[in-house]
């Protein structure tokens, strides 16, 4: 009730002070009447129906985009999952049905979803409830909303949007990631000082970013044991002489950045193996998830540039075989030698 609560005190309040005519804002004259049919008005066959196509797609592309992100947010404080594809099924039925009837491009607003899941509503059976109020207020009522003030709705919208904001999610965050906390909080003061598109593009940046940076790290043998480990996290973890094991999280394998990655990484192992004097570095061991395997092996760079010899399924397999060869063959054909194809 504080809703319509507001909106009644406040066009009252302003119709007795007319507070109009000194600065504040209202709604004014409201066209009476439903949206008359538009299906005449379609032309297939304008000169701008190139233009149109493509200011549709890309429109189309941003609202499903923001439509998404909306009920994904959604969805979290309800524990429910939604299906992509049928929000772009719904859409596009959406805004089709819309064009018939003089309706602008239409998505999933997260401002009018915030104000409907505070209202309490729960199923889709109050958007029904909710076009019929507007319809019956399109007919009959547009006369009383005249002296609305518009920061009456605002702050209706504002209520609403501080109940989703998640301090504690926030503060978890800059302890655990300070980049993505930055990010968070740009695409945050994106929407809020912006739009959801500002927002959006900030999110799909850190996404890009993430792509193109691959994450690498070294690991090292915990004692007394065949497991291999980030030697950030585990300290007492001890790199193998000879070898250096990097872990690629990288979903973009092919990438310049990946291959400067390594390179850098060796030479800093090449670096420290001088400065303490102990055996050069003869193999490179790469650990990546099963998906990079699968890239690797569509794009044949197993069979015709590293070998199938020089695959694992194991961090303490690869070392063992790696030993093998330091330990008895001191010589490794240049064709077959695993650095000179990394």
């Amino acid at each position: 009730m504080a809703p319509l609560t507001s909106v009644i005190l406040g066009s009252l309040l302003v119709y007795l002070t007319h507070a109009e005519r000194h600065g504040v804002q209202v709604i004014g004259n409201l066209k009476k009447g439903l949206n008359p049919l538009s299906m005449s008005d379609l032309v297939f066959t304008s000169p701008y129906m190139s233009t149109a196509l493509k200011t549709g797609l890309i429109t189309g592309i941003i609202a499903l985009a923001e439509g998404v992100a909306v009920g994904r947010s959604f969805a979290m404080f309800k524990n429910y999952n939604i299906d992509g594809n049928k929000e772009m099924i719904a859409f596009g039925m959406m805004n089709i049905v819309g064009s018939l009837t003089s309706c602008y491009l239409t998505t999933g607003p997260f401002s009018r979803s915030a104000v409907n899941f505070n209202a309490g509503c729960k199923t889709i059976v109050s958007n029904i409830v909710m076009a019929i109020a507007v319809m019956f207020t399109l007919l009959f009522l547009t006369p009383l909303f005249y002296y609305t003030p518009l920061v009456v709705l605002s702050s209706i919208i504002m209520v609403a949007m501080l109940g989703f904001i998640d301090y504690q999610a926030a503060i978890h965050l800059w302890k655990v990631d300070k980049f993505d906390f930055l990010v968070c909080m740009s695409a945050y003061f994106g929407v809020v000082f912006g739009s959801v598109e500002i927002g959006l593009v900030i999110a799909v940046t850190r996404l890009l970013l993430f792509v193109s940076r691959p994450r690498t790290a070294v690991k090292g043998n915990i004692p007394n044991s065949m497991i291999y480990r980030n030697t950030e996290q585990y300290p007492y973890s001890r790199t193998v002489p000879g070898l250096l094991i990097l872990e690629i999280d990288a979903p973009n394998l092919l990438c310049q950045r990946w291959l400067l990655a390594i390179t850098r990484w060796v030479d800093e192992e090449e670096e420290r193996v001088k400065t303490s004097g102990e055996n050069s570095l003869q193999y490179v061991i790469l650990d990546m998830s099963g998906e990079a395997v699968k890239k690797l092996t569509r794009s044949k760079f197993i069979c015709d540039n590293l070998g199938k010899e020089w695959m694992f399924l194991t961090v303490g397999e690869a070392v063992e075989a790696s030993s093998y060869m330091l330990h008895t063959l001191r010589t490794v054909p240049a064709s077959k030698e695993p650095w000179n194809n990394v």
